[in-house]
């Protein structure tokens, strides 16, 4: 009896020690469980889990409920979470570089190949004291949507008159510098509330999800062309990730760079999925034609470089990678 307790003892310990030393990393995802992106991120982390079975542990805090979206960016560089699956449009006042992917024209895959989320990567660890992991479910495009049929003017451009629009910081530049639009900043949480209560009748947002999110409930026309690529990444504590063990460290960003490339591709096929399914359900789509169209676009784009060169050039390292972003995140 007496062996039997030490063996038990002994095994025990070894557990312990084994739990001890295996690196734990607490996370949160900015949207809630049921969006797409936030299933993304929650495949990820399963990938993560079991190829690092008694190496790493990610424990997945939650989402807004838990810490609000706009504050997650904050709270990885600060220490109280250690990983975070979120817009790099909520910390845009600390890496404006960050537009790179907002104005980009194609995805992860061109940007990881070419160098461009490596010297993301370098930026974010200088400017925020994280580092990027990864760029996932990169290159959907985003529309204009609205609960009423939108008009163009004589030249064929898209009228704002009567358009209540709802924005964040993604499409500030957008929609304030070439819209000419005075939007209401709310975030995705409380969107389905002002649609529903017609606090908002039109808001921008990607060619998925908008099912998972209940607004196409309110929502019937769609403005084409397309514009912008949504900008979803994994930002870690620059400390912790120090702290980790090479071990670590490798499967993290080995996984990171494959979930990059399948969640493109992936979200590619779903992008056109759901929009042939908002048609059929009934979804109106409103194009803009020929320079018209091609004015909305470039603007899009336009104004989003220009925004990041503003905001770049009040911090200390100035326009240093401007034309390097611009080059590596677009396929010209």
């Amino acid at each position: 009896m007496k062996k039997t307790a030490i063996t038990f003892s002994v095994l025990a310990a070894m557990a312990s020690s084994q739990a001890m030393a295996m690196d734990q990393i607490t996370a949160v995802h900015a949207f809630p469980p049921s969006l797409i992106y936030t299933q993304s991120f929650l495949e990820f982390v399963d990938k993560v889990n079991e190829r690092g079975e008694g190496v790493v542990q990610i424990n997945v805090r939650g989402g807004p409920e838990v810490i609000g979206l706009s504050e997650q960016p904050d709270a990885v560089r600060n220490g109280v979470v250690d990983m975070a699956y979120t817009a790099a449009s909520f910390y845009a006042g600390t890496v404006p570089e960050r537009d790179a992917m907002v104005a980009s024209n194609t995805n992860a895959i061109y940007a990881r190949e070419n160098g461009g989320i490596d010297l993301l990567n370098e930026i974010h660890q200088q400017k925020m004291g994280t580092y990027y992991l990864g760029w996932f479910d990169s290159g959907v495009s985003y529309n204009l949507y609205t609960i009423d049929e939108p008009t163009v003017d004589a030249e064929g451009n898209l009228s704002i008159s009567g358009l209540r629009l709802r924005s964040n910081p993604v499409y500030d530049a957008f929609f304030q510098d070439y819209l000419g639009a005075q939007p209401i900043s709310l975030p995705t949480t409380d969107v389905y509330a002002a649609l529903e209560r017609s606090v908002v009748n039109a808001t921008g947002w990607t060619q998925i999800g908008l099912k998972d999110l209940n607004w196409d409930r309110f929502l019937n026309y769609r403005v084409d062309p397309a514009f912008f690529s949504t900008d979803m990444g994994v930002i870690v504590n620059l400390n912790k990730w120090n702290q980790l063990s090479e071990e670590t460290q490798q499967i993290l960003q080995e996984v990171a760079i494959e979930h990059e490339r399948e969640s493109a591709e992936k979200l590619e096929e779903r992008s056109l999925e759901q929009q042939a399914q908002l048609e059929a359900d009934g979804m109106q789509v409103i194009t803009l034609e020929g320079e018209a169209s091609q004015r909305y676009a470039d603007a899009a784009r336009d104004a989003t470089w220009e925004r990041m060169r503003r905001q770049m050039e009040r911090h200390p390292m100035g326009l240093e990678h401007y034309d390097t972003l611009i080059e590596k995140f677009n396929d010209l």
